[in-house]
């Protein structure tokens, strides 16, 4: 198989800041002026945060959401540190974590390596996530964190990948690595994850693309979990190109009843925000909720001791 490139870190790149973004407001009471702020827009930033709010009304879903569009000057946060089982969300932290390392080693990645790394964002595949995380090692995962500045994220325990906590704050640093000229993965490395990005399959497509403008390219990864406690886990995230410098959206659920009720919770938000960042676009019609090939068993997790 072809081996594919990764590039090298430049002078330029490793001298280049992380992208900052505001961090979420600690113990502010929630209301549709502190969901969303931009001083350059604020009438549209209230806007989302209504409806992200209304949106949110009534579901029984425990919900986390974070929006950065730097285009527009503006930030959302939900629920912003709130931690939660990561589920195949992580499988963007492996790719990032891969794809450093390469970078370290001044390497491309193997044709197994890229083959692995395919499956597991493509597909979703497990057994390629956990041949990767294998690979990589907690060292390497670690170290990608913390160049990351992801200080809300911990990993799972020992092979449980999907048992790792995020947060809606981190995972969107992780979406502004791939957005934006940064000094941890380099120009090549984040076009090549967000290419795989925006080739998940069709089944998988559902999430933070509901009402985005068919004009622009959504990268997604979402992911689906149920466990005793507290239900299903369904999250999606994802980054839209072809306007600017793009914009990224992340909701995270627990708690739902089921997979397809996660879906539409985070469709009715993701739609509000699309739209509100989108004014008078021709927008995607949200898909139908995915057949139950598709969201079981794949992401069941065995029970661990003292993790119900």
């Amino acid at each position: 198989m072809r081996r594919q490139l990764c590039g090298y870190v430049s002078a330029a790149l490793c001298a280049a800041a992380l992208v900052q973004i505001p961090a979420p407001p600690a113990g502010a009471s929630v209301t549709a002026g502190t969901v969303c702020r931009s001083s350059s827009n604020p009438a549209v930033a209230a806007r989302i945060g209504s409806g992200i709010l209304a949106a949110r009304r009534g579901r029984a879903s425990a919900v986390a959401v974070g929006v950065d569009d730097p285009g527009k000057g503006l930030v959302c946060w939900l629920n912003g540190s709130e931690r939660f089982d990561s589920a195949s969300v992580v499988k963007v932290i492996i790719l990032g974590a891969l794809l450093r390392t390469a970078l370290d080693q001044h390497r491309y990645l193997t044709g197994t390596e890229a083959a692995l790394a395919r499956a597991m964002i493509t597909r979703s595949d497990n057994a390629a996530a956990s041949a990767l995380w294998a690979e990589l090692g907690r060292r390497s995962l670690q170290g990608f964190l913390d160049a990351a500045a992801m200080r809300q994220t911990s990993l799972g325990p020992g092979g449980y990948w999907g048992l790792t906590q995020i947060t809606a704050h981190d995972q969107i640093l992780l979406l502004g690595l791939l957005l934006n000229h940064n000094r941890i993965l380099d120009d090549a490395s984040r076009r090549y994850a967000l290419g795989l990005m925006a080739d998940v399959i069709v089944s998988q497509r559902w999430g933070v693309t509901a009402g985005a403008p068919t004009s622009l390219t959504a990268h997604v990864k979402n992911g689906w979990l149920p466990r005793a406690a507290h239900g299903w886990r369904v999250h999606s995230i994802g980054c839209f190109t072809g306007r600017g410098g793009g914009y990224s959206i992340v909701v995270l659920t627990e708690d739902d009843p089921s997979m397809a009720y996660g879906i539409a919770t985070i469709e009715a938000i993701a739609t509000v925000i699309n739209r509100g960042l989108n004014p008078g676009a021709r927008s995607v019609v949200p898909l139908s909720v995915p057949s139950k090939t598709t969201g079981t068993p794949d992401e069941r997790i065995p029970a661990l001791p003292g993790i119900p």
